[in-house]
């Protein structure tokens, strides 16, 4: 009886040094969907609204239409349909900077690393969507080049070194201040901020996608490639953390905490976004 009651003490104290995230220090997941909320539109934004509607201008083309899954430009030419992907690189470097501006607040931190996340992960995910599936921004790029082949596994190939091995760490090393230092909790605090983060993002693209004034095949190979598929990085980056890969920050970031600012502000920007940009806005009459 002594040797199980010894026993019995020794895996309870076992048990409890494991380390675990208490209720109390876990960043909040409320803030956390309503910055995913925010971010996801603004990048969507940049890259059918900045990017296609910016390029069609620059280029001496007119805007025709927007929604959240396309534009529509009187000429439609390569350099428009590379436009969405070309502003998400710009502005995914602009947010990477400015994440590392921010010292203090949590929240801003973490929405200008959402920012950077979502367009790095959709410019690599185009390269490589187009690639393989021969649909997209960059098979309209490359569309008549010869030989097709070769354009078609360099865009993969392209995608695939971007994506993988470049943007995937890029962006997990810049999550790690708010992450902490021991191993296990590692982990877990950073499957919270991502998973999250790319349900939402996924969940709000197809419902505003639905939308779209084109057609039902858009919801596919737009809204929910670009948020489901472009996004993929979120809902495993965590598991890198396994192993000495990518060792802790000593920069630490405070917590994320419930902030009522931010979730106002993403039921503005949900309401806007599906409400407004899904069904799309119409410009010119064609």
């Amino acid at each position: 009886m002594q040797r199980m009651a010894a026993n019995e003490v020794r895996d309870a104290t076992a048990e409890s040094s494991l380390p675990c995230l208490p209720e109390a220090t876990k960043p909040d997941l409320l803030t956390i969907a309503a910055i995913a909320i925010v971010a996801a539109a603004i990048a969507d934004f940049i890259h059918e609204g900045l990017g296609h509607g910016g390029m069609c201008v620059l280029t001496g083309g007119r805007p025709l239409a927007l929604s959240t899954v396309h534009f529509d430009c009187s000429a439609d030419t390569r350099l428009v349909a590379a436009g969405g992907t070309l502003a998400n690189l710009i502005f995914g470097v602009f947010f990477w900077v400015a994440a590392r501006a921010v010292e203090r607040s949590a929240s801003w931190r973490y929405f200008f690393w959402l920012l950077m996340t979502f367009n790095l992960l959709h410019a690599g995910g185009y390269f490589l969507f187009s690639g393989v599936g021969n649909i997209g921004d960059w098979a309209a790029v490359v569309a008549g080049w010869q030989p097709a082949w070769a354009w078609r596994m360099g865009l993969a190939a392209l995608g695939i070194i971007a994506y993988f091995f470049i943007f995937v760490p890029l962006s997990l090393r810049e999550l790690r201040p708010f992450l902490g230092k021991d191993a296990k909790i590692r982990v877990r605090r950073a499957r919270r901020l991502t998973v999250t983060s790319y349900l939402i993002a996924g969940v709000l693209s197809c419902v505003a996608g639905a939308l779209n004034p084109v057609g039902p095949l858009l919801i596919l190979i737009s809204a929910a490639a670009a948020s489901f598929g472009g996004n993929s990085g979120l809902a495993w980056m965590w598991n890198l953390l396994h192993g000495p890969r990518i060792p802790s920050s000593e920069f630490q970031m405070p917590e994320i905490e419930r902030s009522r600012g931010w979730i106002i502000a993403a039921v503005v920007m949900a309401i806007g976004f599906i409400a407004g940009l899904g069904p799309g806005v119409t410009f010119h009459s064609l």
